[in-house]
């Protein structure tokens, strides 16, 4: 076998490997930038609970009318909104902080979620809740990851001026705007509409990894933030090609394939990534002499 059989020849050969490809990379498009932003905020774990929390909505979606893309995005967009605002109105009026009512919420979600699913699917279809069907992508799930992808490049770029204060120093945008809450919700708005999109592709447990992952690994090759959306973006689209190929080679479920690659990159970026990676740390200091 040639390289260029290895490499392009699965997505030369096949249609559903051309989808599935171009799916992945519109969700690493949209994805990606989102978890820049989570980690910076220090909400990595945010994503997580919430990606579990949209799950009863797709089950409501399932039960309703089986696999139907419309009807559990639609479920899965309600929930994940609905836990956010009820996260936000637990944090705000009791004596619970924030991250131990996601917590408490996200838990709540997982179970009633899979035993919704249980109620009326089979194994079968709890799994592709669970893990999505990466390779069995529709039209209208291209449209849908196309259609999240540029909805929410074009949010960040409207918001992206008080987004980046609100990560830097939240006093000072309440000191001067009123525009901090706002900005948040829209925010949260844009994980729960990514992480619905993920769900299709790479299923409620695994579509955070896509948008973590690779943003974590963007920390270590960059300070600078357009820098570290643009490394982001090409992890997670190197980890989708990676992932792609090491499933259609070696016959592994796909989207565990794509995470576990994007793993990988993260593992290689602590390790040698020149904005702080281990190797760096460990290299003795340089001493200038004086000419």
């Amino acid at each position: 076998m040639t390289l260029y059989d290895a490499l392009v020849g699965p997505f030369a050969e096949f249609a559903f490997m051309r989808r599935a490809l171009v799916g992945a990379l519109a969700l690493s498009l949209g994805a990606a930038p989102i978890g820049v932003f989570l980690m910076l905020r220090r909400m990595s774990l945010t994503g997580d609970a919430m990606a579990h929390a949209i799950l009863p909505g797709a089950a409501v979606g399932f039960l309703v009318a089986g696999l139907s893309l419309p009807a559990m995005t639609l479920g899965g967009l309600v929930a994940g909104v609905s836990v956010a605002l009820l996260t936000g109105l637990v944090a705000r009026t009791t004596v619970l902080k924030e991250d131990a009512a996601l917590a408490s919420f996200y838990l709540l979600s997982l179970a009633l979620g899979v035993t919704l699913v249980s109620l009326k699917g089979s194994n079968v279809d709890l799994l592709h809740v669970l893990f999505g069907s990466v390779l069995a992508l529709d039209d209208q799930a291209m449209l849908l990851l196309a259609g999240v992808a540029s909805v929410t490049l074009v949010a960040l770029a409207l918001i992206y001026r008080p987004l980046v204060l609100e990560c830097v120093d939240p006093g000072f945008l309440r000191s001067v705007s009123r525009a901090g809450g706002p900005v948040h919700f829209i925010f949260l708005g844009l994980v729960v509409l990514n992480l619905v999109a993920g769900f299709q592709a790479l299923g409620t447990l695994l579509a955070v990894g896509v948008m973590m992952l690779p943003a974590a690994a963007a920390r270590f090759w960059s300070n600078a933030l357009t820098p570290m959306f643009a490394v982001a973006i090409l992890v997670a689209s190197l980890a989708s090609v990676a992932g792609l190929l090491v499933s259609y080679h070696f016959d592994l479920p796909t989207g565990p394939a794509i995470i576990l690659s994007a793993g990988v990159l993260y593992l290689v970026s602590v390790a040698v990534g020149w904005s702080g990676g281990v190797l760096w740390r460990l290299a003795p200091p340089r001493h200038h002499r004086a000419a």
